[in-house]
């Protein structure tokens, strides 16, 4: 049986779009039957961890594990380090940075998610604000995603173009940020030095990301990622499973 904590990407692992994927139930079960110490991590800027809840209690499933999104991480280290920021993400999360708002002279730039709102002028407000100065703070830097099965670019194409014509670098928030996995583990008491495992469908936001702090990946294919691997990927999962029922035979004996 598994003797390290788990931590478990949301997007692509549990749901696709607004369904869950098939054996879900059973998984949560397994975990909470096995007294796993487990997080549930997103690089989602779309949504809180409160959130993440009630979206599976709106499928009538009470999460007892806790969930911990991008943009949670993202807010708390804005408001341990800036008094004035300018802020992209949907229009339902920006209160969250009220008293902390200032477009017109921010320390930091914040990005997350806009969906199909970037354009040329977004991108360049941002290049000449952080090119003056200010710092750019991304909550993601995601490539792609795959929202109701349907491949769409995603914000790190504009943070990496604007990092390259700034000469700066963002201060990344999300995976495959140490510091987000360090804090998901925070969050379950548990140490990352002693090791954990991260299921994921992101061969390198959720699975080179944690090898390369001594964690261990396990790849499933029901999101973005499919089985199997490109022969040229230098760094292969750990464990590569086709389903949340695979991966609990997995955890029950292999691991």
């Amino acid at each position: 049986m598994i003797n390290k904590p788990l931590l478990i990407d949301l997007d692509g692992v549990l749901k696709i779009g607004n369904t869950l994927v098939p054996n879900v139930e059973e998984f949560l079960y397994f975990i909470n039957e096995n007294q796993i110490p487990s997080c549930i991590l997103s690089n989602s800027t779309l949504r809180t961890g409160e959130m993440v809840k009630e979206f599976f209690a709106s499928h009538k499933i009470e999460l007892s594990i806790p969930a911990i999104t991008a943009f949670d991480a993202a807010l708390s280290f804005v408001k341990k380090n800036y008094k004035k920021v300018q802020v992209y993400c949907r229009d339902y999360l920006i209160h969250h940075f009220e008293g902390l708002i200032d477009e017109e002279n921010p320390e930091a730039i914040v990005i997350g998610d806009i969906e199909d709102k970037w354009n040329y002028q977004i991108v360049n407000d941002i290049f000449k604000k952080v090119f003056s100065g200010a710092e750019l703070v991304a909550m993601h830097k995601n490539k792609y995603w795959n929202p109701q099965g349907e491949i769409l670019i995603d914000a790190g194409a504009f943070i990496h173009g604007i990092e390259f014509a700034a000469g700066k670098e963002a201060i990344l928030i999300g995976k495959p940020s140490p510091l987000y996995f360090k804090a998901a583990l925070e969050k379950i008491n548990c140490n990352i030095e002693k090791g954990f495992y991260m299921i994921g469908d992101d061969i390198e936001n959720d699975i080179k990301a944690a090898q390369d702090i001594s964690g261990k990946g396990i790849l499933i294919n029901t999101g973005k990622t499919k089985l199997p691997l490109d022969k040229n990927i230098n760094k292969k999962p750990d464990f590569e499973v086709h389903s949340l029922k695979e991966l609990i035979s997995i955890l029950r004996s292999e691991i």
